[in-house]
């Protein structure tokens, strides 16, 4: 078992990877408490070629493989199932994200006596306006109807405990499993604590989904969407005739 792992879903991200890797060896230097689980997420570039080669070279990282790509919470589910962490958590392969801010996710953590009762999630600064006021809208949105305070949803990095991970029940395998996430936190009653993260361009590479305006309707759509559905599941769940005393 590990104390930690974090899991980075690689979607077409075959010149990210090297960096990703090496940043994360200069964080962990000899630590052998985290591990890294990179998940090739139904790449069709040299992603997987890349993750194989390079590996070996890395004792504090471990793989897995989507053969075809069924969205970036599933590619995120794959690596959970193969995690050896008493903690657990992810964050992006883009490097928007710096992998420094795992460790201060993880110093949170530790501050906290490694509560297990405790959700820690990034708050992403200096963002493009347009970026800032699609997050805030979809914040609002999904605050209202969710009616719990759900703010900066898509935010990186993420680290719980397992035990909360093992009570999740039919995960969405899309973008709103960060949604899902926090929700469900919400709901538990898990404490959660929220860091500041400064939300950088992309090096190499472009994004699968935020390609302009069209896209991100899309992801509004699909995301209000997925809310119906979590709050009818959710509410059937936690409904009194469903409570044993």
């Amino acid at each position: 078992m590990k104390a930690l792992s974090i899991v980075i879903p690689c979607y077409n991200e075959a010149k990210n990877i090297p960096l990703i890797l090496d940043k994360f060896k200069n964080l962990l230097k000899d630590r052998t408490d985290i591990e890294v689980v990179l998940v090739d997420n139904g790449s069709f570039d040299n992603s997987a070629e890349v993750i194989q080669n390079l590996i070996p070279m890395y004792n504090f990282a471990v793989t897995t493989k989507v053969k075809v790509n069924q969205g970036y919470g599933f590619g995120i589910l794959a690596g959970l199932k193969i995690a050896r962490g008493d903690f657990l958590g992810w964050t992006h392969a883009d490097l928007q994200t710096d992998p420094k801010d795992v460790l201060k996710a993880w110093d949170i953590t530790k501050h906290n006596n490694y509560n297990s009762e405790l959700f820690v999630k990034g708050l992403r600064k200096s963002r493009p306006i347009f970026d800032v006021f699609f997050t805030v809208g979809m914040s609002l949105f999904e605050s209202l109807f969710l009616k719990t305070k759900l703010w900066d949803i898509n935010a990186q990095p993420n680290i719980f405990h397992r035990n909360f991970y093992q009570s999740w029940k039919n995960p969405p395998y899309d973008f709103s499993l960060d949604l899902y996430a926090l929700y469900m936190a919400r709901k538990e009653k898990i404490k959660i604590m929220r860091f500041d993260v400064l939300f950088t361009k992309r090096i190499h590479g472009q994004s699968s989904w935020n390609t302009g305006f069209k896209a991100k309707w899309k992801f509004i759509k699909r995301t209000i969407g997925y809310s119906l559905k979590l709050k009818r599941e959710l509410n059937e769940v936690y409904s009194p005739s469903n409570k044993h005393d």
